[in-house]
């Protein structure tokens, strides 16, 4: 567990917007790479990025609403992905690497979030294959062109919700979809720490963080009455006060890309624009569980999406 796992003042806080964490840093001649870019806090990290100097490169499932999403926003461009066909995956990078350019920035935002029970033609459980091992395939293709960069992977305080479920990672003998999403969030911060383990000799530096509450389209399995029961919303459609703007909840993966207080650091979970501190309480509170940066939990979740995927560019 990486002693430098403790806040380092960064000053910026929980209502700091992507644009603010970016003032006075020049982005231009920089490639941003941004899953997700076209929706909730995927398109104002995008927006953010381009409006520094970025020319960002926006993989999307449905082109067709990136491209409108995206209208307006210069320094953007289209792709075609889907994370949860690999076969998809390997196509985008075959289309990177015939583009040349090489990759500043890789900020993996895309996800689902407590979708109901869904299986990938490879029998893998739709999170899982979402929000882990696409971007895990993702991130082994394009690494030769990831020299020197930032890999960002948005996870989430769900990761609170499980550990890797080693005896039946894709619920094949039952299906909880608030437990599959946490296992995936878990999975996107043990990711960033063993990335940063192997790759940081090449200069490439690894985070995962927690957004915050926000409500944005990821949330659209969940009826209005289950808002209402979990808090999400007030009887009004309403969301409570503490709950963050799109443009903040962009803030905390836009300042992991690309602070300046974060050069020489990696594989470390961040809200808040912040390093956050170590909390063992799984029920409550802020910062990360020891589950989700166990080094040896990293290492085996690497390993076994390596053998899933087939892909492994440290092999």
């Amino acid at each position: 567990m990486s002693d430098k796992q403790q806040p380092i003042k960064s000053g910026f806080d929980n209502r700091s917007t992507a644009a603010e964490v970016l003032d006075g840093i020049d982005l231009t001649g920089k490639t941003a790479v941004v899953t997700g870019g076209y929706s909730g806090i995927g398109l104002e990290t995008t927006r953010a990025l381009a409006s520094a100097g970025a020319e960002v490169v926006v993989p999307a499932r449905r082109p067709d609403l990136a491209a409108a999403n995206l209208e307006g926003i210069a320094g953007t461009e289209v792709d075609e992905l889907d994370l949860a066909d690999l076969d998809s995956v390997r196509r985008f990078a075959e289309r990177r690497f015939a583009d040349g350019r090489r990759i500043d920035l890789l900020v993996n935002s895309a996800g689902i979030m407590a979708c109901p029970e869904t299986r990938t033609e490879k029998g893998w459980e739709l999170q899982l294959a979402t929000n882990h091992l696409g971007h895990f395939a993702l991130v082994n293709r394009l690494l030769p062109l990831l020299e020197g960069a930032r890999v960002v992977s948005v996870s989430s305080n769900g990761h609170r919700q499980s550990p890797i479920r080693w005896d039946d990672p894709h619920f094949d003998t039952g299906y909880d979809r608030g437990q599959a999403y946490g296992q995936s969030k878990t999975a996107n911060v043990l990711f960033a720490v063993e990335l940063d383990r192997l790759a940081a000799s090449s200069g490439i530096r690894a985070f995962a963080l927690h957004p915050g509450a926000i409500l944005t389209p990821l949330q659209r399995h969940f009826t209005e009455a289950e808002q209402r029961e979990i808090g999400w919303i007030d009887e009004h459609g309403n969301p409570p006060a503490h709950f963050k703007s799109a443009e903040a909840g962009a803030a905390t993966q836009t300042w992991a890309a690309t602070s300046p207080k974060l050069d020489g650091l990696g594989g470390l979970y961040l809200e808040d624009c912040e390093i956050a501190e170590v909390n063992p309480d799984l029920d409550a509170g802020p910062g990360v569980r020891p589950h989700a940066i166990d080094p040896e939990q990293a290492q085996r979740l690497w390993a076994f999406s390596a053998e899933l995927t087939g892909v492994n560019t440290f092999a």
